[in-house]
């Protein structure tokens, strides 16, 4: 199952008796996050001022006059498109929160208030090899900005490589009840069965977004592929062996032989 590729924009409502506009993003950990502004297209960003509210009270500044603010603790992964959007590289879990853009000294009734949400998997051992037969304990939590509305039961949801949701308790697996924003998964690895877990929120429209453990770029894949590179360079340099070997053999027949006719003429010569 493929993980939803992100940007997902669920719902653009406005507040009743205020102009401000709401959206709301889902996203995974490693993904670059698009946040848009929704301005004008001949609106000059250096008007433009990004707000971050996250985990505390405190209100700080990510984007100020155009420019990213240097005292950021992301400004290494900032920056503004051409649209005055604001773009967040390789999020985190940290990420999530409320982003507002604000356009010069308006009010603050015409800002675009963006939500952004992060859906991570933590394995527990964080090391352990999916390929042995162990127990891993899957976390599954859902970050988001803490004023809106904790998650619904059962919005976080478990389910397996063939689309079946797990609940309870079943072969291989123990499923724990939902609390907050996260859901736990135990199961048990089985050598040689290619097993797969992925966690899902999902609300009344559908799944907003889903991740999956192992991940789509497991650590086996690379070591088989790595393996199968060596491979393919190691009969490569034999090949390279056997040809210069077959040369020089070639070479040194050429040159026995040509001795050997100069011998059998200067014989013939003196007899």
């Amino acid at each position: 199952m493929v993980v939803l590729e992100l940007i997902l924009v669920f719902i653009l409502q406005f507040e009743a008796g205020t102009s401000v506009k709401h959206s709301y993003l889902y996203y995974t950990p490693g993904h670059e996050a698009v946040l848009s502004c929704k301005l004008p297209s001949d609106t000059s960003c250096s008007m433009i001022t990004w707000l971050y509210n996250g985990v505390t009270s405190q209100t700080e500044t990510e984007v100020e006059n155009g420019k990213v603010v240097t005292s950021s603790v992301r400004v290494g992964r900032l920056s503004l498109n051409t649209d005055c959007s604001l773009v967040i590289n390789n999020i985190t879990a940290e990420d999530a929160g409320l982003y507002t853009c604000r356009l010069g000294s308006q009010p603050a009734d015409s800002d675009v208030a963006v939500y952004l949400s992060v859906l991570t998997i933590s394995p527990s051992p964080p090391d352990v090899d999916p390929n042995r037969d162990d127990e891993v304990t899957l976390k599954c939590s859902l970050s988001t900005y803490r004023d809106l509305l904790p998650c619904k039961q059962d919005s976080i949801r478990w389910v397996d490589e063939t689309g079946t949701v797990l609940r309870g308790e079943g072969v291989g697996y123990e499923s724990i009840r939902q609390m907050s924003c996260v859901s736990v998964l135990t199961v048990k690895h089985q050598r040689g069965h290619n097993r797969r877990y992925t966690c899902q929120f999902v609300d009344e429209d559908g799944v907003k977004i889903e991740a999956e453990y192992p991940p789509a770029f497991k650590h086996d894949y690379v070591y088989i592929t790595v393996g199968a590179v060596v491979g393919v360079v190691v009969l490569l340099l034999l090949l390279l062996v056997i040809t210069v070997v077959l040369i020089k053999y070639r070479k040194r027949t050429k040159e026995t032989e040509r001795r050997t006719r100069e011998q059998s003429d200067l014989h013939h010569c003196q007899l």
